[in-house]
């Protein structure tokens, strides 16, 4: 089985990049969780859209979402809400329309996130829920993390080291597996 798995920061040592390398490292042995980089995603622009297409670098990410199981997001929380540039890579993945289908539709995805603040990233995650519901995914309810105080959890290059954080995340990807697979728990 392959997940996709892309991180909403663009920070090199994000925190969320890290709880995603992480997570790949406690996937089961019969799955893999492929990670992909919104770094080169341009800003949408629907005259670049109309004149010249989708961009390559968004073409390779839709291509590679299409033909995984499933999809794990992993959002920062920027003022209470989706970060920016996350939302503009799935807004352009969402082009052109006739692509959602392929792409995103009936797609089991799951949430998860760290961030320095007390909060977690539960209004993030909250966020996401009426794009999921627009792009008629399949969102994972079986489960939830969001990693707050995140300094106290990862080191200065952004890699987990909280043993406590790195179990939660390791139920948390078992149960998203076991969604993928079509079995409720």
């Amino acid at each position: 089985m392959t997940i996709i798995g892309i991180a909403g920061s663009l920070r090199k040592n994000s925190f969320n990049a890290g709880l995603l390398r992480a997570a790949a490292e406690v996937v089961s042995a019969d799955t893999r969780l492929e990670i992909l980089s919104i770094r080169d995603v341009p800003l949408y622009d629907g005259d670049v859209e109309e004149t010249t297409g989708v961009p390559a670098s968004v073409q390779q990410i839709k291509d590679r979402v299409a033909s995984a199981d499933g999809l794990l997001l992993v959002s920062p929380e920027y003022n209470n809400s989706i970060p920016g540039v996350f939302k503009n890579a799935i807004d352009w993945m969402s082009r052109p329309a006739m692509d959602i289908g392929r792409v995103f539709v009936g797609r089991p995805v799951a949430l998860i996130g760290a961030t320095p603040g007390m909060g977690g990233t539960l209004l993030a995650q909250a966020a996401w829920l009426p794009v999921f519901r627009t792009l008629q995914m399949r969102p994972w309810f079986g489960g939830r993390l969001s990693v707050s105080n995140a300094r106290q959890s990862f080191d200065a290059q952004g890699n987990l080291t909280d043993e406590k954080v790195r179990g939660r995340l390791k139920t948390f990807v078992s149960g998203f597996e076991v969604f993928i697979r079509g079995k409720q728990e």
